[in-house]
């Protein structure tokens, strides 16, 4: 392709709107343009990026045995109300009504719609599994669209389900899909790791999230160096060694005042006294109900964590007026003693004593409270967020926290959908069964943003090579001279023979701006040909992601360039790891 027929309007300046480096690159690089909040357009380079990750994808998935299949993106409401989510999903669905007043949504997802298409045509387990996938749009009503492709509202996505007769198969399809996308995404070049998550208003048994590891990540995800655990933070365990309590080994609890001291920090200032003997009272509602957690002064609650604990769906903290209800005292100074509402502290609390919690008065606080004696604990559970202190739940090894981009999320829905949706089969002895469910998910256009967000330096994008828009970007330096208009020409052609996806910078423009563009778009393979390199009997080459610069031969380009081409893979692996 040559450049001179491409639409690929760069730009020298970032606009003012983009936030993080993908998306001022994807901008400057005339991949995307902005339409409205949370929308994009994909410019020709753009949609060769999403094309050559699909293709993968869909190479990928067709190996793990699933069929692609397309489906619509407007949705029924029925279907919706029949699974139960039409109500629960909340307004990131973009419910609508038809002429006829009838129910719709635009699909932020396809569970309800791939469950009413199977259970219509299974009827025996001769028929099962059942795996299909689609590359498709989706829409999703975010708060607060940012980002670029990062988090918008409309986006490109790989969805996939499974059917299957078995638990025992069930789990065969899901760690299968799983093992598809560490395949997947090796592939494409990225440095990525699939962690426990939690999995949402998606539902199901269990899940694992794959993390693109880059700084700009809106998850914190915690691994160990020892073993292969890693989680996001939501979903980790916070290990605790088995230890006896110290409850009764502290005076009787005393009530003292603490004025204007609402805060942790403030409170321990106060008493001379660190914060880890301080207890933390946070007044939650779940559900609609509201109840009490218990966490040490210096860790923070896990909201996610408080849901699976209380079996509830929605967990929100509660406002000022509900806690001075609840405790008869402003905001900063509850605590658990003589609370009527159902009290969850975290396993950390439960081996210590002589603690200090607020006194459900206004600047007063308890001295000397030990939980088991003093207060009516509903529940003991693992309530607080992970930190780099703590010790892997799995082998006691070194934790790390890092932050990372979700591209990728494998659900085990188990009967989630198909009880609620009637999708039963027949088993080998005539009775009625329900079929197992898993669906598995990878933001396709996220995964082109991850990519930069992990691969880039001060010239652009730098793009791992089998996402990359070309393969090679061909410059001639001088167009206007006959020898190197005809040698570009000639390399080009080549090029093209070998199958090599190039794209020929033929433009009557200064290198400068030529070699400014070539680092902007990220392609891997820089080859240029200049009258001085031509005396030479070469052509010179670049490394994009090294910026390592060399010599190839001209009389023996084809082999030359194959071999150069093979060594800038091998180092894109080496450095994936």
């Amino acid at each position: 392709m040559r450049f001179s027929q491409c639409y690929i309007p760069t730009l020298k300046e970032t606009p003012a709107e983009a936030e993080v480096v993908s998306h001022k690159l994807l901008l400057r690089a005339g991949m995307v343009r902005k339409l409205t909040s949370g929308m994009y357009t994909y410019l020709p380079l753009g949609l060769r990026v999403l094309n050559k990750i699909s293709r993968i994808i869909r190479e990928e998935m067709q190996a793990a045995g699933y069929q692609e299949l397309l489906m619509p993106m407007v949705q029924p409401g029925d279907l919706w109300k029949e699974s139960g989510r039409w109500e629960h999903y909340g307004r990131e669905l973009l419910r609508f009504k038809d002429r006829n007043e009838r129910d719709y949504c635009l699909g932020p997802t396809h569970e309800e719609v791939v469950t009413d298409l199977v259970r219509g045509e299974v009827r025996s387990y001769r028929q099962l599994p059942v795996r299909l996938f689609q590359v498709q749009t989706k829409f999703r009503d975010e708060i607060r669209p940012r980002f670029g492709l990062m988090r918008g509202r409309e986006f490109v996505m790989k969805d996939a389900y499974s059917f299957d007769a078995t638990a025992q198969a069930a789990e065969k399809s899901y760690w299968e899909c799983h093992a598809a996308y560490k395949r997947i995404f090796q592939r494409l070049g990225l440095r990525f790791r699939p962690v426990e998550a939690d999995s949402g208003s998606i539902g199901g048994n269990f899940s694992h999230e794959f993390m693109v590891l880059a700084e700009a990540g809106e998850d914190m995800i915690a691994f160990c160096h020892d073993c292969d655990y890693a989680a996001n933070v939501e979903r980790a365990e916070v290990y605790h060694q088995p230890t006896g309590t110290q409850s009764g080994c502290c005076p009787t609890a005393e009530r003292v005042a603490t004025p204007q001291a609402h805060t942790v920090e403030e409170v321990a200032d106060f008493l001379h006294i660190p914060v880890t003997t301080i207890i933390k009272t946070m007044i939650y509602v779940v559900d609609g109900q509201p109840v009490a957690v218990l966490v040490r002064g210096d860790r923070q609650v896990n909201d996610v964590k408080l849901k699976h604990v209380c079996h509830g769906q929605d967990v929100q903290l509660a406002n000022a007026e509900m806690v001075t209800a609840l405790t008869q005292a402003p905001v900063g100074f509850a605590g658990p003693l003589g609370l009527q509402i159902p009290v969850y502290a975290d396993n950390e609390l439960k081996a210590g004593t002589d603690y200090v919690t607020g006194a459900n008065m206004a600047d007063s606080h308890w001295l000397h409270v030990d939980l088991a004696r003093d207060a009516s604990v509903t529940a003991w559970a693992d309530l607080r967020m992970i930190t780099a202190e703590d010790a892997c739940p799995r082998c006691g090894g070194r934790l790390e926290l890092t932050r990372g981009i979700e591209v990728g999320h494998v659900f085990m829905l188990g009967r989630k959908y198909s009880d609620a949706m009637q999708a039963t089969f027949l088993d080998e002895h005539g009775q009625e069964q329900t079929m197992i469910m898993g669906c598995y998910g990878i933001g396709v256009s996220r995964v082109a943003a991850a990519a930069i967000e992990q691969n880039h330096d001060e010239q652009g994008i730098v793009f791992p090579p089998d996402m990359a828009p070309f393969d090679c970007v061909l410059l001639n330096l001088d167009p206007r001279n006959a020898q190197t208009l005809a040698k570009a020409e000639e390399i080009y052609a080549l090029l093209r023979k070998m199958g090599v996806d190039v794209l020929l910078d033929d433009r009557e423009e200064r290198p400068g701006v030529k070699f400014k563009d070539a680092d902007l778009l990220g392609i891997p393979l820089q080859l240029i040909v200049g009258c001085k390199g031509l005396a030479r009997g070469v052509v010179e080459c670049k490394d994009r992601r090294s910026g390592v610069k060399g010599a190839l031969p001209v009389d023996k380009l084809e082999d030359a360039f194959a071999a150069w081409a093979q060594e800038v893979r091998d180092g894109w692996t080496a450095q994936q790891g």
